[in-house]
């Protein structure tokens, strides 16, 4: 059961990011019977999203034998949001035949020397395949913007080019997810301390993070003005509760499904006269 999540989270005309709707939990079993404890609560949520996930899985099938339709599932939040653990939780157990996760890093100098949809473009999804965008075009209206790199204008004149971007991508076959995972600043600065502290960990430690979390709050108005800005039917943009990896990967498995499920997904027809072939 999927609770009508589309519905329930799809980002309202407007936005506010607050710290406290991060740490909300409404499809956690404990939202629903409040007598549960915390680790009996986590291990029904989790059995919950790998059941979605099985159905996930047996649409995707369909998906890719159809080879028809495409869905591009969008991943934006601040960093620690939980990009590459959503990737990991939602896919490791689809055929990885018709699932491609991209992530965007720095524009390299040549991807510089074009428009800067031109990179994005190129990785779009293709028939019968889920395409999952770790960071995305959206960059390209919130770090540019926070860091000054563009104006108002300019801005502005982006998120035109994006929704004009989008309509196109639905229009020949794309069904588009846009999910926005949601964290508090405090959660951000455990899980960046949890880095810091776990040498297995370490790696994935930036110390850019640490100035680009100064700029926080900017960064909020800047997610809240392109979500606002880019969220149409076509397109429409998901704020996930994210500061619970469990509920996260709940909330987005619920949102996957119910995508795939209003897609009218279904193997294409046999040969015609299969009665007329022998294997020997």
């Amino acid at each position: 059961m999927t609770h009508n999540a589309r519905q329930r989270f799809r980002a309202s005309p407007r936005l506010k990011l607050r710290e406290a709707d991060a740490g909300k939990a409404v499809f956690s079993s404990r939202t629903a019977n409040p007598e549960l404890s915390k680790a009996k609560a986590k291990a029904l949520d989790i059995k919950r999203t790998g059941e979605l996930i099985d159905r996930i899985s047996a649409l995707q099938d369909k998906l890719y034998a159809q080879h028809n339709k495409k869905v591009l599932l969008v991943l934006q939040g601040m960093d620690t949001a939980g990009k590459d653990g959503t990737v990991r939780a939602m896919f490791s157990r689809v055929n990885p035949m018709g699932v491609r996760a991209v992530a965007f890093k720095a524009p390299t100098d040549n991807e510089l020397a074009h428009d800067y949809l031109w990179r994005v473009h190129q990785q779009v999804p293709v028939k019968g395949e889920i395409a999952i965008f770790n960071r995305s075009h959206y960059e390209d209206v919130l770090i540019t913007r926070v860091q000054g790199m563009i104006d108002g204008d300019e801005c502005q004149r982006r998120y035109a080019q994006i929704r004009d971007f989008e309509r196109m991508l639905a229009e020949t076959g794309t069904v588009i997810v846009k999910v926005f995972l949601h964290i508090s600043k405090e959660e951000q600065r455990q899980r960046l301390q949890e880095r810091l502290d776990d040498p297995d960990k370490q790696w994935k430690f930036n110390p850019a993070d640490i100035e680009q979390r100064k700029k926080w709050a900017a960064y909020q108005r800047a997610y809240e003005d392109a979500i606002r800005a880019t969220n149409l039917p076509h397109a429409p943009w998901y704020v996930v509760p994210a500061n619970s990896k469990t509920h996260r990967n709940l909330v987005i498995a619920s949102l996957l499904l119910e995508t795939l499920e209003h897609m009218d997904l279904h193997y294409p027809p046999p040969h015609p006269d299969l009665s007329s072939f022998t294997v020997e």
